[in-house]
């Protein structure tokens, strides 16, 4: 554990194995406190490491304007719509969630809505409850042979398609992010948006709410579908433009509707909840035993892994890293970040442009997260605070900073290169590094110049004209002022370009110290870094 008290704020009620498996971890203190308004939330979480939630408490920007201590919020489930993405990741907090925790009670609830549609189930039941015997005014229609159209090819969607394939329907489907080659191997036949909804007798939506998606089944759409054909939506009540629905039932054009999910919930126009073909439940998608258990201890790992060792599974902002690649990728993210804050406090002038080109074995790696943790190391240093890998590309946009990233099949002299180059209104510099081991990392290379380096800590850097004794002369002045060296690398350029230098030292040099290195005539600039 990076340190003693780690503080976890459980704001919605999760399974209480997910509660435990927190508890039990060394060094995790939890508090388990509900039904908090918005003003207590926000100063409730200021004081923890991070968030637990389900989907009735809102994270919203002002609840994370200022998140103090928080660094993580877990969302117990699969949709984050009622966390504030944007405003979490200004903070430089991390949002994960857990997928596939409930897919298969979306998946079974979805097709028991659907067959509970087309049979008129809840109707039937409702009548023979009332003592009627009304056999042929509930008649209804077989799903065999029948068209299922899914919008949306995720976890759930794919889950929906098997159950409706073992049912004999024929499914259709639409998701810009799932290629053909995969929709087929599932025996799912893609389409575009609009010719779904034309060719479904039903029609199920899991997708999540975007600007994009928002009121996605509006009136347009909905005078597209078959006439007589059912809408089934377990996902986000948003999804559907709810007046249009249901004017499509109350003219036929629909033949009914089974919602689990309502725009504001619980719904306050109960025209569809009641309305005589529709089919409801008040969001019971996740809500199994099993589903909730799952999520539960899901989450609570989730939290667990990353506040111990960093590792982000599933998370919405930040490039998510499998826990069996971390052992790989967190050394060379690490490499990345030491690298950007060293050439952050070595460069001059506004930075413009920063480039992060990877050889070797890194390009196996994944990028996104390496160039995120490049350009924390980067900002850290002109940065007060508040910088994290998950806001620092936000961060670099806003102050005008293009990031770039690359991979290249040069050979170098090393399994595995990683070069950062930085441009500003004053010029361009470079450093380059690798690993020697995961806990190794190694700085090669400072504007072309080889040379080898632990960076890591404070360390004076300089240049010099390449004469006999300047090094001589600074260890001397470093005596003086009761500075320790750790350490000394050298470092010559071809041609006669001069020398760099690179010290490690035990502790910060002193600004009058500094001041006397720079008055040696051979000095041409010396800077004090902490890695």
């Amino acid at each position: 554990m990076p340190h003693a008290s780690l503080r976890v704020l459980i704001a919605d009620a999760i399974s209480e194995k997910g509660v435990d498996c927190l508890r039990s971890t060394p060094g995790i203190e939890v508090t388990v406190r509900t039904d908090m308004d918005e003003a207590t939330l926000a100063e409730a979480l200021r004081e923890h490491d991070a968030l637990i939630v389900r989907s009735a408490t809102k994270v919203t920007a002002n609840v994370l304007r200022d998140p103090g201590r928080l660094k993580v919020v877990g969302r117990a489930g699969t949709g984050v719509d009622n966390i504030d993405l944007a405003a979490a990741t200004r903070a430089g907090v991390v949002v994960l969630n857990t997928p596939g925790g409930n897919s298969v009670a979306a998946a079974e609830l979805t097709m028991a809505l659907l067959l509970a549609l087309a049979r008129n189930v809840p109707q039937a039941n409702q009548s023979l409850r009332e003592g009627r015997w009304d056999r042929k005014k509930y008649a209804g229609t077989e799903v065999a042979g029948k068209v299922l159209g899914v919008l949306g090819l995720g976890r759930i969607g794919r889950e929906v398609a098997l159950r409706a394939k073992a049912f004999r329907m024929e499914v259709v489907g639409h998701d810009p992010f799932v290629s053909s080659e995969v929709a087929n191997g599932l025996g799912i036949r893609v389409a575009d948006l609009d010719a779904v909804v034309e060719q479904a007798d039903f029609l199920t939506l899991h997708l999540p709410v975007t600007p994009d998606t928002r009121n996605l089944i509006d009136a347009k759409r909905l005078a597209r579908m078959k006439s007589g054909a059912r809408l089934v939506n377990c996902a986000r009540g948003d999804l559907v433009d709810e007046a249009a629905l249901l004017e499509a039932l109350d003219s036929d054009r629909l033949a009914g509707a089974a919602l689990d999910v309502f725009a504001t919930e619980p719904p306050t126009d109960r025209r569809l909840v009641d309305h005589p073909r529709v089919v409801s439940t008040p969001h019971l998608g996740a809500s199994t035993s099993e589903a909730q258990e799952r999520v539960g201890v899901e989450i609570a790992e989730k939290i667990r892994d990353f506040l111990a060792s960093g590792v982000i599974l599933d998370a919405v902002n930040f490039p998510s890293v499998r826990r069996e690649d971390y052992a790989e990728l967190g050394p060379v993210m690490d490499l990345a970040e030491r690298l950007g804050s060293f050439l952050g406090q070595l460069a001059d002038g506004g930075c413009r442009r920063l480039e992060m080109r990877a050889y070797g074995t890194f390009t196996d790696q994944p990028s996104r997260p390496v160039v995120m943790a490049a350009t924390k190391g980067l900002l850290e240093p002109m940065l007060e605070a508040g910088v994290s890998y998950v806001n620092a590309l936000a961060l670099a946009g806003e102050r005008g900073i293009t990031v770039e990233e690359s991979r290249s099949n040069e050979t170098s002299p090393f399994a595995g290169l990683l070069r950062l180059t930085l441009e500003t209104d004053r010029g361009r510099a470079t450093v380059a590094g690798t690993l020697y081991g995961p806990d190794r990392p190694r700085l090669v290379e400072v504007d072309g110049v080889s040379i080898e380096s632990y960076p890591r800590g404070h360390l004076l850097f300089f240049r010099n004209r390449d004469v006999p004794g300047v090094v001589g002369q600074i260890g001397t002045i470093l005596g003086r002022s009761a500075v320790n060296i750790a350490g000394i690398q050298l470092g010559r350029a071809d041609g006669g370009g001069g020398a760099v230098s690179i010290i490690n030292v035990d502790g910060p040099v002193p600004a009058e110290t500094l001041a006397e290195i720079r008055r040696i005539p051979e000095i041409l600039m010396v800077r004090a870094l902490t890695v």
